[in-house]
């Protein structure tokens, strides 16, 4: 399976949502639609800790959703890293309490669709670090931040990147996905290459 980190940013690259400018509830047709489109190329989506409290707090609950995200996540195979959380409290969750970057290797192991996440910033900067990561899908809002934690980690040398995708939304969203430059489309980057909701840090 492939590892992709999808993220909601803003124009200067901030994930971290501090100011109101990413309502998930509110977005064009459009934009529904390519999300859509990339949860039926989901088999797993990943968490870590904080993002999904965040997600399973807002989405299971929203009854008046025409979205269609509360019904996908119920359905999502879920996997949560977490060293604290025990008992998940949403269907179809698996906590990973151990090593996640040696549970991200395994699933990377295995035949399968994309592995996403999303949010989960401290778990998405350390598989960044790791080299585990093998497409970048950014959805940059038309606001201007200007601090809190960005797509990359602070320091990072971000590698020569190749657009694979893209898409201007009405509202002013811009999608681009990305791979590492020199890969032919669809490898990975075989660990060498390298090294949704903003979150707090995760345990």
């Amino acid at each position: 399976m492939r590892i992709v980190i999808t993220q909601n940013m803003t124009l200067d690259g901030r994930i971290e949502m501090l100011d109101d400018w990413f309502d998930p509830a509110d977005q064009d047709p459009e934009l529904v639609g390519e999300m859509r489109r990339q949860t039926a190329g989901e088999d797993v989506l990943l968490l870590g800790r904080q993002t999904f409290e965040d997600l399973r707090g807002y989405w299971p609950h929203r009854a008046d959703d025409t979205t269609g995200v509360a019904e996908a996540l119920d359905r999502a195979d879920k996997r949560v890293v977490s060293a604290t959380l025990t008992d998940p409290q949403w269907e179809n969750t698996t906590v990973i309490g151990g090593d996640p970057l040696q549970a991200v290797r395994e699933l990377r192991r295995q035949d399968g669709r994309d592995v996403v996440v999303t949010g989960s910033i401290h778990l998405a900067h350390t598989l960044i670090e790791a080299a585990l990561v093998d497409e970048f899908r950014m959805f940059t809002h038309p606001a201007w931040q200007g601090r809190g934690r960005s797509f990359f980690p602070d320091g990072f040398d971000a590698p020569r990147l190749r657009r694979i995708d893209g898409k201007v939304f009405p509202h002013g969203v811009v999608y681009a996905a990305y791979e590492l430059a020199g890969l032919a489309h669809g490898d990975g980057p075989g660990g060498t290459a390298l090294a949704g909701l903003g979150s707090e840090q995760e345990d």
